[in-house]
């Protein structure tokens, strides 16, 4: 007889609930094989359980019995005493995920004190309108079959690439960070719109549609971004004037070091983590 699939979540936060909502959206897996626990905010349980309808308890050892899969999603300064509640109750034959940045998987399983498998995982906040980029990555333990498991769990909230564990800093600096950068961009339109007279609604429906129609131009034409940018910009034009300002600024270095940035701080907190000194 197939094994029903037991799905845990150690953490409660609004990337479980994205991932959550994906997976019954999809018909992954059906609610009450779904478990949740946090540290200690029982009122989140409450309201998970009863949105849900998934299973909710603070019993870390009845959470995580015979799950085929755990998922670690807390806060990096919690996961060392979330992975330490667990551990006892671990078998090798189940698989952990983790979306935890910066924290890797022999960490884990050191921490685990078992080959268990583990593959860590970055999604996005868009993951909560099913709209993630998450890349994945296997641990040494973590076998193809485990991966695929993910891929597909992870693809109920959105895309799925899958990278070796040490390309995860650069995917943290640049997609796990990135929709921040894009609503800061986003902020910046609008103050320009106010200035330039335009009403504050009128200018978020065209910004919001402008960011849509050129995302989705990237996606549908398969045209590289320079390409599709050229096409925009005529000589002389209004676009290449606004252009020459973004040039004047340094634009696109500013973004490039942005990401720059953000990936040497995800490299940097990853060490403080393992060497016990994050905060």
């Amino acid at each position: 007889m197939t094994r029903v699939e037991k799905l845990a979540f150690i953490g409660a936060g609004s990337m479980t609930e994205a991932i959550i909502c994906g997976i019954l959206k999809k018909g992954f897996i059906r609610p009450e094989n779904i478990f949740v626990t946090n540290k200690d905010n029982r009122k989140r349980l409450e309201r998970l359980a009863t949105q849900y309808n998934v299973r909710c308890s603070n019993d870390k050892k009845e959470t995580v019995k015979d799950a085929n899969t755990i998922i670690l999603a807390v806060k990096p300064k919690d996961a060392k005493v979330a992975m330490a509640a667990i551990a006892p109750y671990i078998d090798v034959d189940q698989r952990l995920i983790s979306v935890v940045a910066g924290v890797s998987s022999d960490f884990i399983s050191r921490v685990m004190e078992k080959p268990v498998a583990v593959i860590r995982a970055m999604p996005n906040t868009s993951a909560a309108v099913g709209k993630s980029a998450t890349a994945i990555a296997p641990g040494k333990y973590a076998s193809s079959e485990d991966l695929q498991w993910a891929k597909r769990l992870f693809e109920t909230i959105g895309s799925v690439v899958i990278v070796s564990e040490d390309r995860l800093h650069a995917v943290t600096g640049l997609s796990g960070s990135g929709p921040a950068y894009i609503y800061y961009l986003v902020e910046s339109m609008e103050k320009a719109a106010k200035d330039i007279g335009l009403d504050t609604a009128v200018a978020r429906d065209l910004v919001i549609q402008t960011l849509l129609g050129s995302a989705e131009m990237l996606k549908s034409t398969k045209m590289d971004a320079q390409t599709l940018r050229k096409q925009v910009t005529s000589p002389g034009g209004t676009t290449q004037a606004g252009l020459e300002v973004l040039r004047k600024f340094n634009y696109q270095e500013a973004l490039i070091a942005c990401i720059r940035r953000a990936t040497e701080r995800s490299m940097e907190l990853g060490q403080a983590y393992e060497n016990d000194t994050v905060t």
